[in-house]
């Protein structure tokens, strides 16, 4: 017979009332009561028989229902009534709705049926089987929770084309139960290793060795598979190494913007801890750059799968699955880099033994073209986040100021002698030089510190305010990475702003902040730089106002004149359009010979700036990583 809803409302009030149990009471009390208890974490109020009949106990039946849960146990649930209970003779079933809040939120509902029995006694009991439960459970089996990876999303270029993307790797590792000789494996590493440019911590490979489980794959270096080719027939002979195949999502060198990429890897311990249940163990994670600051949304969303772990007879276990929630891909993260250019800056500073950076703009638009870091492939994005003084390449700016401020022109005479002094401190241009009284556009081309520290109470403080904020030093924009916009000296003294008026002093940029301003004095307007564009950055910024049209066409006569007649000579013969530019050399610490050295400018719609670390001169160093830079891109 069935109930009406009316009449299982009216019991359960009963219920309620303390009535469960009574041998007068019908199945649906009993299994209301169940239900109940389930969820409470008490069955006493609740008599149980076992499939064939047996008696069973109700702490005995609490524990068997715990056991099932398996990865369950801490997820909120909820069972509830379904529809009517269905009697024949002594047997009574129930529908129930079940339904749990799984992680993040996800809901898993589903039916299943408690039956009830007299079976000869006075009073309903519920017929205890793992099956009400969850209708596919048997005895021993547990619920398990598996993750359901989601899509990855790429880093592409402006246009789409997917920047990162899987490729075949091979991680080369070591199995400590297979060393026979640590020494002369360290050593066939190393020596096979050099060959593709990549080093080996050999003491820290040893304490790894020492501290892991004899069994255990201790990796060593993950290799694109053609840098494995070159080596292979080196490192597989080598007693203890253990290889193992991946794929991986990875840009189309291991160098391609690598400080600004990043790159995807197994998980950390750290990043599990950090994001619980957004990162698990098994899975890729973003490190550094753009992977990790977007990982979030280049990851996706895992989805969920719940599944019935059974014990086979063979002792494996087996899964079912009884439920899964879709995972989310990824979205892609869209940025202005182009493949070409990156191509060109990156083969450019890697040819350079000192640590070097480089920024590439597209002068019509503002977009970073290439962001380099070198010679090797590290992690440090100075390119976009350096905090150097500019030496001399701030002489684009100041003379900008000059020439704005009306206080000067191109061909005004300048004397440049051997030193000046400001105060009794003492300023000398490099190698002791002295031009003379020549032309200004003579003194910037030949970069001379002292007629333009003579300059200084022309262009006073505020001018160099007002000109470096012209061309966007210390501006407020976002790439949607963090970079460094520069902060300018406020030339408060004498002394500091004649310091400040040649890219001495407290001023400090990037060669990001070089390069923009490069772009500006090509474009004749300051356009903030763009890297990301979608997801885009909340404060962009927005362009400056026009720059003075008298000024830019004479800085630009100027910075062509660096190149065909000043410091920068040897970037004559690079093909394409002609190059403007300016060298610089920046004094970094009090009393240190060493100099960083700088070169900015630009050919066409690219504007760029290179910058070396103690790279001595700008003509020395920063000039052939240009020159390489322009060779490559125009070929």
């Amino acid at each position: 017979m069935r109930r009406t809803t009316a009449g299982l409302a009216a019991l359960l009030i009963l219920t309620a009332s303390g009535l469960t149990g009574c041998s007068a009471d019908p199945p649906e009390d009993t299994v209301s009561a169940f239900l109940d208890g389930w969820q409470k974490g008490n069955l006493d109020d609740v008599g149980f028989v076992t499939e064939d009949g047996s008696r069973i106990a109700a702490p005995e039946v609490l524990t068997g229902i715990r056991e099932l849960y398996g990865d369950l146990t801490t997820q909120p649930l909820a069972v509830t009534v379904a529809g009517d209970t269905t009697t024949s003779g002594e047997n009574a079933s129930t529908p129930i709705d079940v339904k749990w809040t799984l992680p993040g939120g996800v809901e898993w509902a589903y039916k299943s049926t408690v039956r009830a029995t007299k079976a000869g006694r006075d009073s309903w009991q519920v017929v205890w089987e793992p099956a009400l439960l969850q209708p596919g459970l048997a005895p021993g089996d547990k619920l398990r929770l598996r993750r359901v990876a989601s899509q990855r999303a790429s880093i592409q270029d402006a246009g789409g084309k997917a920047l990162i993307g899987p490729q075949k790797v091979v991680v080369v590792g070591v199995s400590p139960e297979k060393i026979t000789d640590f020494k002369k494996l360290s050593t066939g590493l190393t020596t096979a290793l050099r060959k593709i440019s990549v080093d080996v911590d050999v003491k820290a490979l040893q304490d790894r060795v020492g501290t892991s489980d004899p069994g255990a794959f201790i990796d060593v270096v993950t290799l694109r598979r053609p840098d494995y080719d070159k080596i292979r027939d080196a490192v597989r002979p080598l007693p203890g190494t253990v290889f193992r195949e991946e794929t991986r999502q990875l840009a189309p060198t291991r160098a391609f913007a690598r400080a600004l990429l990043g790159t995807v890897d197994p998980a950390t311990k750290e990043d599990i801890d950090a994001r619980p249940g957004i990162v698990a163990a098994g899975e890729q994670a973003g490190h550094g750059g753009l992977q990790e600051k977007y990982d979030d949304t280049l990851r996706g969303t895992a989805g969920l799968s719940v599944v019935i772990a059974r014990e086979a007879a063979d002792g494996d276990v087996e899964d079912t699955e009884v439920f899964q929630s879709q995972p989310v891909a990824g979205k892609p993260v869209k940025v202005t880099l182009d493949t070409p250019t990156q191509n060109a800056a990156d083969r450019a500073v890697a040819a350079e033994k000192q640590p070097s950076s480089m920024v590439a703009i597209r002068v019509s638009d503002g977009a970073v073209l290439a962001v380099a870091n070198g010679p090797d492939a590290g992690g440090v994005n100075t390119a976009l986040t350096g905090q150097v003084p500019p030496g001399s390449t701030f002489k684009m700016i100041s003379a900008y100021g000059l020439l704005a401020r009306d206080v000067i022109t191109a061909d005004t005479v300048v004397d440049c002698p051997k030193t000046f002094s400001v105060d009794g401190r003492e300023f000398k241009n490099s190698h002791d030089e002295a031009l003379g009284k020549v032309p200004f556009h003579v003194d910037f081309a030949k970069s001379c510190n002292t007629a333009f520290a003579s300059l200084a109470p022309k262009l006073t403080s505020a001018g160099l305010q007002e000109a470096s904020t012209a061309l966007g030093l210390g501006g407020t924009w976002d790439l949607g990475i963090d970079a460094y916009s520069g902060q300018v000296s406020d030339g408060g003294t004498a002394t500091e702003l004649a310091a400040a008026i040649f890219g001495q002093g407290s001023t400090v940029v990037s060669p990001l902040t070089m390069a923009a301003a490069t772009a500006a004095v090509a474009k004749g307007q300051f356009q903030p730089p763009k890297l990301v564009l979608d997801p885009a950055p909340a404060n962009a910024g927005t362009p400056g106002p026009q720059l003075d049209q008298d000024a830019v066409t004479a800085l630009r006569s100027m910075m062509r004149e660096v190149v065909t007649a000043g410091t920068a000579t040897t970037l004559k013969s690079v093909p394409g359009k002609p190059v403007h530019g300016k060298t610089g050399t920046a004094e970094f610490q009090t009393g240190s010979e060493e100099t960083h050295s700088w070169f900015i400018g630009y050919q066409d719609d690219v504007a760029f700036a290179v910058m070396v670390e103690k790279g001595g001169a700008g003509s020395e160093a920063a000039v052939p990583v240009a020159k390489r830079f322009l060779t490559e891109l125009n070929k």
